[in-house]
């Protein structure tokens, strides 16, 4: 764990000097307050950094990728003040959420500045002698990920109260809504480094594979973690009546009456009869066919890089996507 915790803060600077560049010039004071107020209470950075590594993982300088880099953590940053509104939800990294300091008006325009600043950041990125080929590939790249997010979102929001969601349904909807992005860091940063047609495929394939894996062990975690490491009860997902592949699983596989007895537990929103849920899918195998589902992803995604030379950055991709499985929240 340390040693991503390091690989993690070696471009956090310099990408956090970007951010705060292309926020700048925001204008008024409370846009500009609002607009910054999540990337000052920190955040992993786990999207930029993998920009960087990918472009470094190709031979690239890393210097080129951090505008890119810093272009993804800004429509990191807008997805979550939009998701904070769309979801009612008071607190985001230990602070309260953009909507609840500035009204909902205000925070709905920052995460639209946030937004448009990422695409100007991006075509800024030809200030750092990258082709313009290079930069209208990457942005395309930044672009498509966008749209996908809003996509995802919305089959999130149209999975509610929709028990019939099939595995391929869940798994695109998760690409969508959390995988896309980070394809996009590492596709977009392999392109701003050079890479060939098979090096940007490798490196965006194992972007998606990692952030489908992310997802889905936060699934795993919700049932097999607990509160301290969570930092919210464990069961949230069960409580909340979330469509998850765990329950996607139980769903598919159960027997009429625990698929009614589920769906039901799943309808009353009941902390109480979380252990009731929990125990189906232990009965169907369903925490452990997520568990190797996130697995899977992890191991074709490390597979994935072995058509790259050995390389601090390689090591550091390997780590990257070993830390998706191992974190605990």
């Amino acid at each position: 764990m340390s040693e991503v915790i390091e690989i993690l803060k070696k471009y956090s600077e310099s990408i956090d000097h970007e951010i705060k560049e292309a926020l700048s010039t925001i204008n008024p004071q409370a846009l500009l307050e609002a607009s910054n107020h999540l990337t000052k209470a920190g955040g992993k950075k786990i999207r930029p950094s993998l920009a960087v590594l990918s472009c470094e993982a190709v031979g690239g300088k890393p210097e080129y990728a951090l505008k890119t880099a810093a272009a993804i953590e800004l429509i990191h940053t807008f997805s979550l003040i939009h998701d904070d509104i769309m979801d009612a939800d008071d607190m985001r990294r230990g602070e309260p959420s953009v909507h609840v300091l500035w009204g909902e008006p205000m925070a709905i325009l920052a995460g639209d500045i946030i937004f448009s600043k990422a695409f100007e950041t991006v075509i800024r990125t030809e200030t750092d002698n990258s082709s313009y080929k290079r930069v209208t590939q990457a942005l395309e790249t930044v672009v498509d990920s966008c749209i996908k997010i809003c996509e995802g979102q919305a089959c999130d929001m149209s999975f509610e109260g929709n028990f019939d969601v099939s595995e391929s349904e869940y798994m695109e909807m998760i690409y969508k809504k959390t995988a896309a992005l980070i394809a996009a860091s590492t596709k977009a940063g392999a392109i701003i480094g050079g890479a060939d047609e098979k090096q940007v495929e490798a490196l965006a394939e194992y972007g998606r594979l990692i952030g489908l894996a992310f997802q889905i062990q936060d699934d795993y975690l919700d049932v097999v973690s607990d509160e301290e490491s969570l930092g919210k009860p464990v069961g949230s997902d069960i409580v909340e009546g979330k469509m998850t592949l765990m329950v996607v699983k139980a769903l598919e596989s159960a027997s009429p009456e625990d698929k009614e007895t589920l769906i039901t537990i799943l309808k009353e929103n009941n902390p109480e009869r979380v252990d009731e849920a929990i125990a189906i899918f232990e009965k169907y195998g369903s925490i452990e066919y997520t568990h190797q589902v996130a697995l899977d992803n992890v191991q074709k995604a490390k597979d994935l890089l072995n058509i790259f030379e050995d390389s601090e950055a390689k090591d550091a991709l390997i780590l990257l996507a070993d830390f998706v499985l191992e974190r605990q929240h």
